[in-house]
């Protein structure tokens, strides 16, 4: 019983032996049986089973899944864990849908047990259907070919979905077989949710036309994530630029393909962790930005993400990271600026010249002056003469707008007397002493 389920399991290799794999276990049909067939499987598998039941705080009657959920644990003899979260208010504060708050919060609780060590991998219940409905909803949503794949067997060799090509009868099939109850959520029948409407509307008539359209349709995404596949190994190397929690794409491989220059803009989204809700319409603007767009210029994205046009690459990044705030004493020692690295100033008696390496005349900088940004009215005295506004020295230099708002510089009042990994000022250059300040940044 449940063949699908097993060949698939071991095509794709989706468990190493030894590991504990949770089940995310809502009690309803799908997951009593993912949970039934795992725990029933384990020694087979070599891997332990636990469950995992997350009460989103939708319903006031939800408690009753959590302790039928906890129950049928118990009768397996698995462990069990119950969280509880308030995905209406998440929803509200958020300003995103129930489903997506729903969803995030669930998420969270997984990444937290995952990090934590209390289990290596999440098995999920998404089956044939469910992927028909997600390649669906994603087209409807202008995702292009990322989404017309569907959903992954493995994500991230983290989360897992054994049922993925098994269909819904068999998943009936085997509830009757073995004789397994379960709970029926509700709101499973309220259209209201998008996935509920492409379920109970579109889908339904869809099936009378085509009684084979979910495979069919699970078949499409198949056959479009393999071409997909092959595409993206042929992609170039150095074509995304990874630094930290932000990736660069150099503007000139805006000029290839479409197909080729949409899979690097995804490969580099995923690449910062962004995974969902990038469309085809953020591809366009992105690209339109790199090919049409002035130096400077930028595209607000979702999840506080932006492209930044600075120079010769389209830089994505999280628009929070500019948000920063600094104030250090000018001492040695080191700190973090969040975006660009950690600060490092030590005492130095040999003063080697070095790309992006500062040496300072400790003792010609004011005792009141500190690390911080740059602000409006900062000026600056060039190596070897000449003042100028920070802001078009900068400029002048080619420093991104972004990284000239993380840059740490080392001012009094509104006179700068370094620009860590830039630049010393004339009035702080090192002239016959024994030793200096060095300043260095050690990126992320």
């Amino acid at each position: 019983m449940f063949e699908s389920v097993e060949q698939f399991v071991k095509n794709t290799k989706m468990f190493r032996s030894g590991e504990v794999i949770g089940v995310g276990f809502s009690g309803g049909s799908d997951s009593m049986a993912l949970l039934h067939y795992l725990a029933k499987k384990q020694e087979d598998f070599d891997i332990e089973i636990v469950a995992i039941h997350v009460d989103h705080g939708i319903r006031e009657n939800s408690y009753k899944d959590a302790d039928f959920a906890k129950e049928k644990a118990k009768e397996l003899g698995v462990r069990f864990y119950k969280f509880r979260v308030d995905a209406p208010k998440i929803a509200k504060e958020k300003n995103v849908s129930l489903e997506t708050a729903a969803r995030d919060a669930r998420y969270e609780i997984f990444k937290t047990l995952l990090k934590k060590g209390v289990v290596d991998k999440i098995a999920l219940a998404h089956h044939m259907q469910d992927q028909a409905e997600t390649i669906l909803m994603h087209i409807f949503r202008g995702s292009g070919i990322a989404g017309a794949k569907g959903m992954e067997p493995i994500r991230d060799n983290i989360y897992v979905r054994p049922m993925l090509t098994t269909s819904k009868e068999e998943i009936y099939d085997y509830l009757n077989v073995n004789q397994l109850d379960y709970c029926e959520d509700e709101t499973n029948f309220d259209i209201a949710y998008n996935r509920n409407f492409i379920r109970n509307v579109i889908m339904k008539e869809i099936l009378t036309r085509w009684p084979n359209a979910i495979k069919a349709i699970a078949s499409f995404g198949q056959a479009v994530s393999e071409d997909d596949e092959y595409i993206n190994k042929n992609l170039f190397a150095d074509a995304v630029i990874i630094e930290g929690e932000e990736v660069k794409i150099p503007t000139s491989y805006f000029f290839f393909d479409k197909a080729i220059i949409s899979r690097i803009i995804f490969k580099a989204f995923k690449s910062i962790g962004v995974t969902k809700d990038i469309e085809r319409k953020h591809v366009d603007m992105i690209i339109d930005l790199a090919k049409n767009l002035e130096n400077g210029k930028k595209v607000s994205l979702p999840f506080d993400i932006v492209a930044i046009k600075e120079y010769d690459y389209i830089s994505i990044i999280n628009k929070h990271k500019e948000e920063v705030v600094l104030n250090e004493p000018f001492k040695c020692g080191e700190f973090d600026v969040e975006g660009l690295g950690k600060v490092v100033v030590k005492r130095v008696k040999e003063f080697v010249p070095q790309e992006g390496v500062l040496y300072i005349d400790y003792r010609k900088v004011p005792k009141t002056a500190s690390w911080r940004f740059r602000q409006d009215g900062d000026v600056f005295e060039k190596f070897g003469g000449g003042t100028k506004k920070l802001k078009s020295y900068l400029i002048d230099k080619k420093i991104p707008l972004r990284t000239r708002n993380i840059l740490p510089v080392l001012a009094d009042g509104n006179e700068v007397y370094a620009i860590a990994g830039v630049e010393i000022s004339e009035k702080v250059k090192v002239e016959n002493v024994p030793t200096a300040y060095m300043v260095e940044i050690k990126r992320n």
